[in-house]
Formats: structure tokens, sequence, C-alpha cells
């Protein structure tokens, strides 16, 4: 892995990304945490949140979203068991976190465990338990604003109401003509699968898994960080009438992604083969990365 500096690990861990969007939108009936009850380092927690914004708006553009695309999407950096990359993950752990002693798998088979009780379809769960594997990127280099943070479109004009929007003036594409417009490259209801997200662990799990999940799940993965769109409506001028109606299952995805960590972790080694047999139903022997 690259020598880490300022510009690659503004956040203390990624989860911290995930805590302030809990603070953002704290569960529905439920009062919002308290600034005390999250992560208590010496430096302010929010300045490294907004830090790692100031640099993920400055840098996620269209071309950055481009070229990710190009180098990532040709799965040639690594190819392993799934159950091996889930392992593989378990490298970012961050043993400076005071909020949690979960490794990556804990956290993911929590995920999974919650949506099960609910008795969803075996597919959902399954999407549960994989939903951050893309976060993998952190393992070949990439910087955390290229790999977490809430997801918005590029190619077109920043909505103010995409977290510190303000951040946007760094950006080229907030100056460009071709970008800055209502739609920009795009045309009114051109759906989805027609426009380019900000680059991630959403986008790039959403492609690994593109031809073995259902439809249902993949709008789960891939759109589960487009906070701007399912909490805020800011693009529906992009969505088409499909996008529309399947944006449904991302909304019952996020309360899981979001509320069910738990204190008590739970055993990986009685629940692996109950996961290995949905990974067998659904996907192939091998992940290439």
């Amino acid at each position: 892995m690259e020598n880490l500096n300022s510009e690659t690990v503004p956040l203390a861990s990624l989860d911290q990304w995930e805590e302030d969007v809990l603070q953002r939108y704290p569960e529905a009936g439920k009062p919002a945490k308290k600034k005390e009850e999250f992560r208590n380092y010496n430096d302010p927690a929010h300045d490294s949140v907004r830090e790692f914004y100031r640099l993920n708006h400055k840098y996620q553009t269209y071309d950055n979203v481009l070229a990710k695309k190009a180098y990532f999407l040709k799965f040639d950096k690594k190819e392993m068991p799934w159950w091996d990359a889930l392992e593989y993950l378990n490298q970012l752990v961050d043993d400076s976190d005071p909020d949690t002693s979960m490794d990556q798998l804990q956290h993911l088979m929590q995920t999974g465990e919650a949506i099960r009780a609910d008795g969803h379809p075996d597919w959902f769960v399954l999407t549960g338990f994989l939903h951050d594997l893309g976060k993998v990127l952190c393992l070949f280099g990439e910087p955390q604003w290229n790999v977490v943070g809430d997801t918005f479109p590029v190619g077109c004009k920043f909505s103010d109401r995409i977290v510190y929007p303000e951040y946007f003036a760094d950006n080229p594409d907030y100056y460009d003509e071709r970008f800055n417009s209502k739609y920009g490259v795009y045309s009114p209801h051109c759906g989805l699968d027609q426009v380019h997200m900000s680059w991630g662990h959403d986008e790039y799990l959403y492609h690994i898994t593109k031809n073995n999940l259902p439809e249902e799940a993949l709008y789960m993965i891939r759109y589960h960080s487009f906070y701007a769109q399912h909490r805020e409506h800011e693009y529906d001028h992009l969505l088409n009438r499909h996008d529309q109606a399947m944006f449904k299952w991302v909304d019952k995805f996020n309360p899981y992604d979001l509320y069910s960590k738990a204190a008590k972790p739970p055993v990986v080694a009685e629940l692996k083969p109950y996961y290995e047999d949905l990974i067998a139903k659904y996907l192939p022997a091998t992940v290439k990365l």
C-alpha cells in the first residue's frame, strides 16, 4: 500500500463517515444521538469529517470517475474466494477506534443477520452481508475520499443539498460549462443507468456483482450512499419511472446499514456455513477485484 498522508486519511477510520451520516439522519422516531455518544478524540471529530468532504468534493470530478472506472473495472488486481476477500477486508480494522472492537466481517454479518431476522429473502440477506466489500479499494491505495462518503452524480450541477456543498467551489467541474448546468451531459429523466456517480465502494461493488444479484439488490448496493436523492429527492429530474419504483428497495435497505450496529458481535464461526451457502447460491466461486 502506498504511504498515507493527510489527503488520503483525514478520517480516523472509515466508520467515522457513517457516524456522521447517523447524526445527519437519525433513526425515525428516535432522538438523534448526542455528540458525546459518538467517538471522542482530542481533536473534534467534525474537523476530520469536514476535511474529508473538502477533499471529496474537490477531487470527485467527471474525469476522476471515468479514470477510476477504466482502472478498477478491469478487475485485474486480485482474484480469490469470496470469503477470503471478506477476510482481506478485515485489514481495515482500526485499533484506534474507541467505539467498537468489531472487525469489518463482523459488521457485515451483523447487518445480514438483522435483515434475516426480519424475514427478508435470502438475496436481501446476502446484499447486507456484502454491501461494504467495495471498501477493499483502500487496500489498493485509494484515498478515503475515493472510497466512502455520500455519493452524487458527476457531469451535472452539484446539488446544494449534498453535505458541505460549499466545498464544490474547489472542484473544476463547478466552473465547466459542460458539467455545471442542471442536466449537464445528461437529458431529462434519462435514467440512472446513464448517469455516472461519484466513485467509491458502492459503485465498485455494483460492478463486481451486477451479473449475479437481482436488480433490487444492485440498486441497494449502488445507491445506498446517495442521500441527496433518497433523503432529499434532489435528482428526480434524472430518474426515470423505473428508478423511482426501484428506490423503494434502497429505502428498505438503509435502516439495516445505519441502525443495525450492536455492542455484541456475531459469532463468525457459527454463522459462516450459512453465509458460505448463500454466496455459493448466487455468486461464482471466486471474486475478481
